[in-house]
């Protein structure tokens, strides 16, 4: 009810552990507090929350136009509604090395059980488009030597992404993983991974966790957790998965009522009432004061 049950540092140190635990660590992409909710439900691992999702969910494109006030408001939200550590897009830290402190320490305090910090250069795009631009090692360096010092929870995940394999090549993204990996980094995001061979040479090159970005319409092929798993891939996200099937499915629902004039015909393919109920656990506050919860779900209302 209202909140978690778990507090931030267990969490963390949930997250920690499942990166160390040898089993691929799988986190869809949460757009709402309550589709974090449903993950937790079916038995994923984790949350990650994209800074697409969060700039598309405003109506801007991802090109670093959303805030750090906006981000860590909404991640707080999502993270909170569920007991699963939430993995969070921190973009290019909001501004430079200050800001990327002031980043991490907002986001642990908004719960967060880790970020990631690309080392793209303002306006930033998404990683699995072309034209991107690179900063260069120093300044990638620095973030992330930025952000492992403004931590103060030592289990709060610090992961560097680096998108200099669509600018560079293979070798170059290992390269640059390595120096993030020297300066700190927890874990490292090799954004726009051609194929399997490309992250096993990720895999080979560093000795922390690394992650696959398992993104529809991008640059790399859509792996399975096993194939992903064999080949030394620590954790898997989706980041904009269930955001893309809400918005097809909200387009035909609306499409369906503009022809026909009811919402009939799309009923059987709608979340119930109960189900609904269900998952923002009505009842329990029902427990907390008798007054919330005083209706019967069996008559007529699915």
């Amino acid at each position: 009810m209202l909140n978690s049950t778990t507090t931030p540092a267990e969490k963390r140190r949930a997250l920690r552990a499942g990166l160390a635990s040898g089993t691929l660590q799988r986190m869809p992409g949460a757009f709402t507090p309550l589709s974090a909710r449903l993950i937790q439900e079916k038995g994923f691992e984790g949350v990650y929350i994209s800074g697409a999702v969060m700039a598309n969910e405003l109506g801007l494109p991802d090109i670093g136009l959303t805030t750090l006030s906006e981000v860590a408001q909404r991640g707080g939200q999502i993270a909170r509604t569920t007991d699963l550590p939430a993995l969070i897009d921190g973009d290019t830290g909001f501004g430079e090395a200050m800001n990327t402190a002031r980043t991490v320490q907002l986001l642990e305090d908004a719960g967060l059980a880790g970020v990631h910090f690309e080392d793209q250069v303002n306006p930033k795009r998404c990683g699995h488009l072309d034209g991107k631009e690179i900063v260069d090692e120093p300044t990638a360096v620095n973030r992330v030597r930025a952000a492992v010092r403004a931590r103060r929870d030592p289990d709060f995940l610090i992961m560097a992404r680096t998108d200099i394999r669509g600018v560079a090549g293979l070798t170059a993204a290992t390269e640059r993983a390595k120096a993030l990996v020297g300066a700190g980094a927890d874990a490292i995001f090799p954004e726009a991974m051609a194929d399997l061979r490309e992250f096993e040479a990720m895999r080979a090159a560093v000795d922390v966790p690394i992650l696959a970005n398992m993104t529809e319409f991008g640059k790399s092929e859509l792996f399975t957790a096993r194939q992903l798993h064999d080949v030394g891939v620590n954790v898997v996200i989706h980041p904009v998965s269930l955001l893309r099937v809400a918005l097809g499915a909200m387009e035909r629902a609306l499409e369906t009522l503009a022809a026909e004039g009811t919402l009939a015909a799309r009923v059987p393919d709608m979340t119930t009432r109960a189900r609904l109920y269900e998952l923002v656990d009505y009842e329990a506050y029902a427990d907390f004061d008798a007054t919330v919860y005083t209706f019967d779900l069996g008559n007529n209302l699915g």
